[in-house]
């Protein structure tokens, strides 16, 4: 299943008796025409993502962040519910991950809080080391197309 999903709550990470990491990621897919209310449908998925790159990019699956998903071996899986009966979940095991732009509107929400308070946790730049990126990026003179041939095949 490939589609573009908004992370539903921060990623939970975990690991394995051999030390595996994976990272729990609660996936909604929005699906369907809006209804009365203006809102579409969403299909909410369970996923997993194994390996070193679940816990390289946790820090960064945050509420609210727009992904797109490869999720493989999709199934329902059916659980008891704490209030009596059975209860069932789409799963699945992520296969590719891509952020995907806007991480909801600029809100903050409980993911999105805890990344801008490590941001103000870190040193502070002077200006002068602010400004040396900048210089360091400027093009070269003549835009950078000085080794280009004039000489145009069509």
């Amino acid at each position: 299943m490939i589609g573009l999903a908004r992370l539903g709550r921060d990623a939970e990470v975990r690991y394995l008796q051999d030390g595996t990491p994976v990272a729990n990621l609660a996936l909604a897919f929005n699906y369907g025409r809006k209804d009365a209310d203006g809102k579409r449908p969403t299909q909410w998925l369970d996923a997993a993502l194994w390996g070193e790159r679940a816990e390289k990019l946790s820090e960064y699956l945050l509420k609210g962040q727009r992904v797109m998903a490869i999720v493989e071996d999709v199934h329902i899986e059916f659980y008891d519910r704490n209030e009596g009966g059975q209860g069932a979940k789409l799963v699945g095991r992520v296969a590719q991950i891509e952020f995907a732009g806007d991480s909801g509107g600029g809100q903050q929400q409980g993911g999105q809080q805890r990344q801008q308070q490590q941001q103000r946790q870190a040193a502070p730049r002077t200006q002068q080391q602010s400004r040396a990126p900048a210089q360091q990026q400027r093009a070269p003179a003549g835009g950078g197309f000085d080794d280009m041939d004039d000489d145009i095949p069509f």
